[in-house]
């Protein structure tokens, strides 16, 4: 014990008094012989002066400032070796040590380090460039320090070269937890992440969201400054300020516990293997490092408190915290009291915002006062003091002042809806009307009227299309489907394009049978094909259908454009294709509409083209509106818009091809007779054929003044031989007519085409 006092006496007399060193030797601060020798690296001084000549020469400084904790840890280390020796652990095996002073300064520690890295079977103390040091036997096995984070880190990307581990008692920086820039260093302390993690941890406990926060100007006080800034940034904890002292100050009032030193050594070639899988115990407790090369315990939750009698800083310990649970265990009952009242001490610049709330900032002059405003529609926050609302997303919304977002209701014109009733119920009695007609014309087959419509063919043609017309609304009822969307349109516009082809042919039909212009009842005995011209009007629109069911078929679509429901309607995929659909059926309604409107003054009993004329002008009314009220209908009833469209188009075709020919069937007997229709027919014919006469005689009469008025002329032109024929025969049919009796007035050809 005596010889340890001495030794002591003189380490510190030689440290106190060092000089700047001549040889490699003279910086050690401790050296013993071994076969196994441990490095170590001490900041026993605290730092190194400035150099007084200029320019600076590449030396090592005088160090000052000695730190008698820190050398109380060097002699722990000796300590410890000389009692591994001095027992029978390593039995054959001394190991030795070599312990640097760094100066708390890296230039130092980094002379230190190419001392250990030398090559111990070299006669020369040199470090040897190698690009596999395997084989290679360096000065020292492994490294206990530094103390400092920023010299540690210089030291282990040094020591990585050789793999030689390296064992630090307080660098606590979390960068070093890194295994692939630090793979041979471990450490007897846990990294800042936990600490800051700790000291979050009971700001949050504590109540407070606005403090202060005090650092160091190296890399420990850094990293750790930025580590602590975003754990307290999540949860809710404002730093007011931040104050940076200059690195490595010493503070003799903290009480500095040596750490605990290695108690076990183990063979030379898997020391860096077996160290990160050795467990120390202390009594109850056992230790270990992690994957991270970091040790498994925690922090001392120590409280500064001054005594109100004499002003004095007490420093109490608390609790302890423990890092793999992330809580806080308290020695006693009464410690645990006192931390809660931890929470009387007020740090809040603000009021705590509630849910539902967000802060914002105020004017004032610290960043960490703020207001709480209510979140907006469709934001909402769960927590208190949040930064910032949260918005709901498209199927989801909120109201004012809202802690949690709410479904949006799913809306469509659905089958109970009082609109959706009504015109399904119009629907319904339109295809009552088809059934009822299809009865009275197939009871009335042989009647002039149900001939004169085309027979009963072509009248089932015509009602089955108003009845698919009908069906086709109840498409546009209820929750959209893909089978709906697709089936509605196309529905619709095939079967209207189909009836309108029908009618078509019935407008030529009667413009031919009582056109007596031989030209134009030439040209329309060309173009009169019913059968292949329904067919080709009808086969455009059904590619029409098909192309746009193939490149851009209807779909089913959420509409969230709107705040608190769900719109599920069809989207009709192109609207060119539904706009050309739409367009092909006007352009056969115009063409129906110039054929009918041409004639519209045929004999009154037979006179089907005003009414087909009238039903066209109501379905271009009922399209024309139609356009610009789709355009600007929006949400569930935008398909009621399309249904009463068709409703009325259907209506007003149906309406105005069978109800008067219902009415005559009905209530007009007596002039759905063959011998009424011949009557009406003769006496248009008549009128018609005297209206011929007496232009072509008039026209003859020009003629012949002409021919007086140039007698130079010559013969008559082909012209006036042309007219002059047709005045006599048309004279001929006149007289012929007049002397015969009705029925056998008009020709065989003109009665057949009835």
């Amino acid at each position: 014990m005596a010889l340890l006092i001495i030794l002591i006496t003189c380490l510190v007399i030689i440290l106190a008094t060092s000089q700047p060193c001549q040889t490699p030797d003279d910086l050690v601060a401790a050296t013993s012989p071994g076969h196994v020798m441990i490095g170590g690296l001490f900041a026993i001084h605290e730092k190194m002066m400035s150099p007084e000549e200029y320019p600076r020469r590449p030396q090592i400084q005088k160090c000052v400032g000695f730190e008698i904790s820190i050398f109380l840890q060097t002699l722990a280390m000796i300590h410890s070796i000389e009692m591994i020796n001095n027992s029978t652990l390593l039995s054959g095996v001394k190991l030795g040590y070599e312990i640097y002073d760094t100066c708390t300064e890296v230039t130092v520690a980094m002379a230190a380090v190419l001392r250990f890295l030398s090559n111990l079977n070299c006669p020369r103390e040199v470090v040897e460039f190698k690009c596999d040091y395997s084989s290679y036997t360096p000065r020292v096995k492994a490294v206990i320090g530094a103390g400092y984070s920023e010299i540690t880190m210089a030291v282990s990307r040094m020591l990585n070269l050789q793999l030689i581990p390296q064992v630090s008692y307080e660098s606590t920086a979390e960068i070093l937890s890194d295994k692939v820039r630090f793979p041979s260093f471990l450490r007897t302390v846990p990294s800042d992440f936990y600490q800051t993690k700790a000291i979050a941890h009971l700001i949050q406990k504590s109540g407070w969201n606005w403090i202060g926060m005090i650092t160091t100007d190296d890399d420990y006080g850094r990293l750790a400054l930025n580590t602590f800034t975003v754990q307290a940034a999540a949860n809710n904890v404002c730093i007011a300020f931040r104050e940076v002292f200059p690195a490595f100050l010493s503070d003799t009032a903290i009480e500095v516990r040596i750490n605990q030193t290695l108690e076990k050594i183990i063979a030379e070639a898997q020391l860096l293997d077996v160290l990160k899988n050795l467990t120390f115990t202390d009594g109850n407790n056992s230790f270990h490092f992690d994957a991270n090369g970091d040790l498994n315990i925690g922090y001392d939750v120590l409280l500064w408190k001054e005594t109100e009698m004499d002003g004095r800083m007490t420093i109490t310990k608390m609790a302890e915290y423990d890092l793999q649970k992330d809580v806080f265990i308290f020695k006693d009952q009464e410690t645990k009291n006192e931390f809660r009242t931890l929470k009387q001490v007020q740090s809040r610049c603000s009021k705590e915002c509630s849910p539902g709330e967000m802060k914002k900032t105020t004017r004032s002059q610290h960043t960490c006062c703020y207001e709480c405003v209510n979140c907006p529609e469709n934001y909402y926050t769960n927590q208190t003091d949040m930064d910032h609302c949260l918005v709901c997303n498209e199927t989801h919304w909120a109201p004012v002042r809202s802690t949690t977002c709410y479904e949006k209701e799913v809306e469509y014109l659905s089958w109970s809806d009082s609109l959706a009733i009504l015109l399904l119920g119009l629907s319904l009695l339109g295809i009552l009307l088809v059934l009822a007609i299809g009865i009275i014309f197939t009871r009335n087959l042989n009647t002039p009227v149900v001939k004169s419509s085309g027979g009963l063919t072509v009248c089932y043609v015509i009602l089955l299309c108003h009845f698919l017309n009908f069906v086709s609304t109840g498409f546009f009822v209820g929750e959209p489907q893909s089978f709906t969307c697709k089936t509605r349109q196309t529905l619709f516009g095939v079967s209207l394009t189909l009836c309108i082809s029908c009618i078509l042919m019935k407008s030529l039909k009667i413009l031919l049978a009582f056109s007596f212009d031989p030209k134009l009842q030439l040209f329309l005995k060309c173009l009169y094909k019913p059968i292949p011209i329904i067919l080709t009007c009808t086969g455009i629109q059904v590619v029409i259908c098909t192309l746009w069911l193939t490149l851009a078929a209807p779909v089913v679509e959420e509409n969230v454009s709107l705040p608190r429901v769900i719109i599920l309607e069809c989207e009709e995929g192109s609207i060119v294709a539904f706009g050309t659909m739409l367009g092909y059926i006007s352009f056969l309604a115009l063409i129906c509409f110039i054929f009918a409107f041409k004639g519209r003054k045929l004999p009154e009993n037979y006179n089907e083209a005003k009414f087909i004329t009238f039903s066209m002008l109501i379905y271009f009314i009922a399209w024309i509106t139609f356009i610009p009220v789709y355009a600007n209908t929006f949400g569930k009833y935008l398909p009621a818009v399309e249904i009463i469209v068709i409703l009325i188009s259907n209506y007003g075709i149906l309406c105005c091809t069978f109800f008067p020919k219902c009415y005559v069937i009905l209530w007009k007997q007596e002039i759905n007779t063959k011998s009424a229709f011949l009557q009406t027919i003769f006496t248009y014919s008549s009128r018609s054929v005297s209206s011929i006469a007496v232009s072509h005689a008039s026209l003859d009469v020009t003629i012949s003044n002409i021919t007086r008025n140039h007698p130079g002329s010559g013969s008559k032109s082909a012209a006036s031989q042309k007219s002059k024929g047709l005045q006599a025969h048309v004279f001929a049919d006149i007289s012929r007519e007049n002397s015969l009796r009705v029925p056998k007035t008009l020709p065989r050809k003109r009665i057949s085409s009835i």
